[in-house]
């Protein structure tokens, strides 16, 4: 194991902010007759570099203030150059397939965007609808007074990923709290949900019938269709150029932007017949399955090369104390 500071030269700056506090950024220039950049780099990110890291910089699990001198005393393992520059080329090859399948997957959600609004785009003939007119319920939640380590599942905007709720992100309230306080917004299987307020606002998710029972908070419109509608082409719409363009003529000048329950009855919608509606959710869904969906499709490979790749790392990067 060898002091980064006896590999090159450590600086640290640092830069006042507004917010009552201050960002230390490390600067490292290694000396190249020493060790690579590409292999500090990488060495820094392992979980070998991680350890050491936070053994230097946390004390009791909090972050603390350190100079360039306490920098310059983490070790690191530095193996001779041709070692280095062989581990930097095996890691260059697992991040350069990452970032083409993560090129792929953004040409793939615009080419995804594109077929979706072009196929909600229908003639004059189509009949237009208020959104209000098709749903039972079109309401919001409200924040309670306390959360709770489990409970009844408590779905906020930071839980959505795509148009699925990540459950690893959830939040919880008791059944007390639930079935009283927020008795209004109890949640149903197939309901969408709908950021209002802020700036993830037009963010849309479906609640899955095995997230229940759930509920949500203000920031988020509950839209329940009534039988007969389809759900997943009503989700599509409000994900598309209709709902941008109505939010862009709704929410003008505002300091943060916001749709009330009213404007969201309002908005009117192409409404197609059922089998034409279920038409265009079979090949959207197959679009959203290869741009979204984290168990298949390309979210998936990605994760996957992701997970390899600091497996590799990890192991490239772990060497043994010198006794």
């Amino acid at each position: 194991m060898t002091r980064i500071g006896s590999i090159g030269v450590c600086t640290v700056v640092e830069r006042s902010e507004p917010l009552a506090y201050y960002v230390s950024l490390a600067l490292l220039r290694p000396d190249t007759q020493k060790a690579s950049s590409k292999f500090l780099k990488y060495v820094i990110e392992s979980l070998q570099g991680r350890k050491e890291l936070r053994k230097r910089t946390l004390v009791n699990a909090v972050p603390i203030k350190i100079n360039k001198d306490d920098i310059g005393k983490i070790t690191i393992p530095v193996p001779p150059l041709p070692v280095q520059n062989e581990i930097v080329r095996i890691l260059d090859n697992f991040t350069e397939l990452t970032a083409e399948l993560t090129a792929e997957l953004t040409a793939r959600k615009k080419q995804y965007e594109y077929y979706r609004n072009r196929l909600l785009t229908f003639k004059n003939s189509t009949p237009r609808i208020r959104l209000g007119d098709i749903c039972t319920v079109i309401t919001k939640g409200t924040t309670p007074k306390n959360y709770h380590s489990s409970g009844i599942a408590f779905i906020k905007t930071e839980a959505f990923d795509g148009s699925r709720i990540d459950l690893g992100k959830l939040s919880y309230v008791n059944e007390e709290t639930h079935f009283g306080f927020l008795k209004r917004s109890i949640l149903q299987a197939d309901d969408i949900l709908i950021t209002i307020a802020g700036a993830t606002i037009g963010k849309c998710a479906l609640v899955p019938k095995n997230i229940l029972p759930a509920n949500t908070n203000q920031a988020l419109a509950i839209i329940r269709l009534a039988e007969g509608n389809s759900k997943k082409y009503v989700l599509y719409l409000l994900q598309s150029n209709h709902m941008k363009e109505y939010m862009q003529s709704n929410i003008k000048g505002s300091a943060q932007p916001n749709l009330n329950l009213k404007q969201l009855n309002d908005f009117i919608i192409p409404l197609p017949s059922i089998e034409e509606q279920q038409r265009i959710v079979a090949i959207l869904d197959r679009f959203d399955t290869l741009c979204n969906d984290i168990s298949s499709g390309l979210p998936a490979e990605i994760a996957a090369r992701t997970k390899q790749y600091e497996y590799y790392r990890d192991k490239l990067l772990t060497f043994p104390e010198r006794a």
